[in-house]
């Protein structure tokens, strides 16, 4: 257990920037408090990736969101994970609405975002058929897309696994001691020693940072619902559609999902509680209505679930990414808010640089940057389900109804480097569970799929590891 860095947080950005690292001659660790990675901020986001015309000129967000931006698409073809170069447009309701959009297209020219434009209602429209009759302008940024942040997630850490990242699961960080040059992470039981650390702790970066005496740095969880619905009206928006932002963020959106399905929200609350993803059916009920600002025609008929997620809203509104003032070979990458996922790619070579600046560190030749795409049966053809089929009889046994989930991808997931533990690792690694029915058909076919695989007894498989047991104990 001994190692040049350790990542905390195995998040979309500690996954990310242990991948990189797993580029170069360094022993690394990937510590999570969780039973799988994308456990926070990673699983429960808008899964936009921002044009980048938001963020304040010469900020460390406004930079690191456009070169991250112009990143993603490759990045996401080497490692297997979908990515829709959908663009994005900013709707404008009002006079003063429209001086916004003006505002913001000065803005994302100073922060070199590409190809941006002012759509008049006539171009919206055509853009956007279901767009509100309410809607005066727009402003549309082409470099934005859409990805899925868990995907991204699971396939950054398979990959760093793939090249020698020890990927720690169920490690809670409670005490940091720092001697001869070196730290020793506690969760009170069992021990890591690393040369440096890198705080990629989301929500709890600052409780990290004060483990080692470092108090400058304050997260506040900015509570974001969602509200997902079926595939069946994925149609009503080709682009993810924002309103004008507020001091909040980037207010309620309308965006497809790479998968097909509509996604709205987020709505936001700064709380105190940084386990709080409860959803309230207030917040849920305003998602809506605000939503149908932009797209009227939506209903709740469709809805097939809600959801929460956490931002680490820091009180310096920027990014931390920087060496701690209490010891230089702790780096804090904290308030990482939107647009985190966006700039994901940058942050990682990012912290890279900073590491390299004082390890000295080979890159390997034997480094392999591509993570193989994982079968996904519901897009093959028949012929090449057939043939499939006829290879191994697991992927003609069909889980997952609503999303034509097999068991021979199931099987995949769980035994994939870093693979699945628990039913909700299972579910972010294949969509089987996230359909109409939301896993009341496949949910217990899975359980029996864990617990086989894994070599333990059925009543040990939980939803999302810890306490969340599915089942309890045998019947008579």
């Amino acid at each position: 257990m001994n190692y040049d860095v350790a990542v905390v947080g195995a998040g979309v950005i500690g996954s990310l920037i242990a991948r990189e690292l797993s580029r170069y001659d360094l022993k690394i660790a990937l510590v999570e408090k969780c039973n799988d990675m994308a456990m926070g901020t990673s699983k429960a986001n808008s899964a936009i990736v921002h044009a980048g015309f938001d963020a304040k000129p010469g900020t460390l967000k406004a930079k690191l969101n456009v070169e991250g931006t112009a990143l993603m698409p490759e990045l996401c073809k080497t490692l297997g994970v979908p990515f829709k170069p959908v663009g994005s447009l900013v709707v404008a309701f009002s006079d003063e609405e429209v001086e916004t959009l003006n505002e913001l297209l000065e803005r994302g020219n100073k922060n070199g975002v590409p190809g941006l434009e002012i759509y008049d209602r006539e171009k919206l429209k055509n853009a956007e058929p279901f767009i509100s009759d309410e809607a005066k302008a727009a402003l549309w940024a082409p470099s934005a897309g859409i990805v899925c942040p868990y995907e991204l997630t699971i396939a950054a850490a398979e990959n760093a696994v793939v090249n020698g990242t020890d990927f720690i699961r169920n490690f809670e960080v409670k005490k940091i001691n720092f001697s001869n040059n070196e730290f020793t992470l506690s969760d009170g039981e069992k021990e890591i020693k690393t040369k440096y650390v890198i705080n990629a702790a989301g929500v709890y970066c600052d409780e990290i940072a004060a483990l080692i005496g470092d108090t400058s740095i304050h997260t506040t969880p900015r509570k974001g619902e969602y509200m997902l619905c079926d595939k069946s009206v994925g149609h009503l928006a080709k682009h993810t559609i924002f309103q004008c932002p507020s001091k909040m963020g980037k207010g309620i959106l309308v965006t497809p999902t790479v998968d097909g399905n509509l996604l709205l929200g987020p709505s936001a609350l700064d709380i105190e509680d940084k386990n709080d993803v409860s959803t309230t059916s207030t917040a849920l009920a305003d998602i809506l209505n605000i939503a149908k600002k932009s797209v009227s025609c939506l209903t709740t008929r469709e809805v097939i679930t809600s959801f929460a997620g956490l931002r680490a809203h820091c009180d310096r509104d920027d990014f931390i990414i920087e060496p701690s003032n209490i010891n230089s070979q702790f780096i804090n990458v904290a308030g990482i808010e939107s647009p985190g996922l966006s700039s994901a790619p940058a942050i990682a070579l990012y912290v890279k640089d900073i590491i390299l600046k004082s390890v000295s560190a080979e890159e390997k030749s034997d480094f392999n940057p591509v993570r193989e795409e994982p079968v996904r049966f519901r897009h093959m053809t028949n012929d090449e389900r057939k043939a499939l089929i006829e290879k191994n009889p697991a992927y003609g046994r069909i889980i997952c109804r609503c999303e034509t989930i097999t068991e021979g991808e199931i099987l995949d997931a769980i035994n994939a480097p870093a693979g699945a533990r628990d039913v909700d690792g299972v579910k972010r690694r294949t969509r089987a569970g996230m359909g109409r029915c939301q896993g009341g058909f496949c949910g217990s076919k899975v359980v029996e799929l864990l617990a086989r695989e894994l070599g333990v007894e059925i009543n040990e498989i939980t939803k999302f590891g810890g306490n969340s047991k599915i089942l309890y104990e045998r019947t008579k």
